[in-house]
């Protein structure tokens, strides 16, 4: 492993001032021209906007901005990637590392809490800047930070010696946002570990910054099979005909797709809401995975729900969609607790001879235990 060698991180818009010859749909030229301040969008924004701005960065591709058909809060879009008042607005029990990703770390860069499973994350950038992220303390808080090829190193050490690892998760930051040079590097290296056995990306490019999908980046990641990418799709609205074909690309590149989503109120708290994301992703070829219950993270009470709105949306998808297109409901639990999946109480009563179950439509049905 060369570790001399310099990994790229796509520059900001201060960094190389965009060539003419760039177009709309060039992902370099959306990183590029990220939209940084919310005094450059088309509305006047609040003195509170401007401070929640410089607490917690701001960025939006081009691309991700054009979503926006209403320039307020009651817009999906707008209220996913703007920064907002009640981002100023904290309780006691959140924290900025709510999942104590710090506390799981053995080396820098590595988060290993599960036993057979490690989550790298390689850099602090994304194409957009998700308001409700649970690494706002890491998102966009340096100048394109991206793991060095010694932390690469060490990380890659520490995997070797940790056999029972099979799954390293690639998550950031976006990923997808370093060159596709860079990426191949570090999946060459988790690669060279003999114990693992899948690779897997999390990435919201996507949704965000579509034209990121390129024939050089899924030639390039078919080279690491078995790889799977996990996306982020919220709401039904990102389900754009540039999205849907670059999940087509990734799918035909041989990549199962999967999707998390987090559950925000005002946005996606709807169970109509929800069920139309899922069909849209069944059709896109991507496989519902987690509906998560958003996190204790500093900056973003406003987006929580009560638990029970996702129980509720869990009991209206069942009956009504696939098994395939239901997500598992999940919170992950502070003080870095792990995952666990919440579901609707379908057991009524259980003894020796019989269970009781409630069905999806509330009827009751015995079910008889063996003899």
């Amino acid at each position: 492993m060369d570790l001399n060698k310099k990994f790229e991180q796509v520059e900001d818009p201060e960094d190389k001032p965009p060539s003419q010859l760039e177009k709309f749909d060039d992902w370099h030229w959306q990183m590029r021209n990220r939209i940084r301040k919310v005094s450059n969008l088309n509305f006047p924004p609040s003195k509170e906007m401007i401070q929640a701005e410089e607490k917690f960065p701001m960025a939006i591709t081009p691309y991700y901005a054009s979503l926006v058909k209403r320039w307020d809060s009651t817009d999906p879009i707008f209220a996913m990637s703007i920064p907002q008042a009640n981002e100023l607005l904290d309780s006691s029990f959140l924290s900025s590392d709510p999942l104590s990703e710090g506390h799981d770390m053995p080396v820098p860069n590595l988060v290993h809490r599960y036993k057979d499973r490690a989550l790298l994350i390689t850099t602090d950038v994304c194409g957009m800047f998700c308001r409700f992220c649970t690494r706002k303390r890491v998102a966009g808080q340096t100048h394109g930070s991206v793991i060095t090829p010694i932390q690469l190193e060490v990380v890659i050490q520490y995997l070797k010696e940790h056999s029972e690892i099979h799954d390293v998760i690639i998550s950031g930051g976006d990923p997808l946002t370093m060159s596709t040079n860079t990426l191949d590097y570090i999946l060459t290296a988790v690669r060279s570990v003999p114990s693992v056995d899948i690779i897997r990306i999390g990435t919201r490019v996507p949704v965000t910054m579509p034209m990121r999908i390129t024939e050089e980046l899924t030639e390039m990641l078919k080279k690491h099979h078995p790889v799977w990418i996990n996306t982020h799709f919220n709401h039904p609205v990102e389900i754009t005909p540039e999205a849907k074909k670059a999940c087509e690309v990734l799918v035909n590149a041989g990549i199962p797709l999967g999707n998390q989503t987090v559950l925000l109120k005002g946005i996606n708290d709807d169970p109509m809401v929800i069920e139309e994301l899922c069909r849209g992703l069944i059709r896109m070829r991507v496989r519902p995975y987690y509906l998560f219950q958003c996190d204790l993270v500093k900056g973003v009470e406003h987006f929580r729900t009560p638990l029970k709105k996702g129980i509720e949306i869990m009991e209206h998808l069942r009956g009504r969609l696939s098994g395939i297109a239901i997500p598992n409901f999940v919170v992950d639990a502070p003080n870095g607790g792990g995952k666990i999946e919440l579901l609707p109480n379908y057991i009524v009563s259980m003894n020796e001879k019989e269970t009781i179950l409630r069905n999806f439509e509330g009827k009751l049905v015995s079910y008889p235990e063996p003899i």
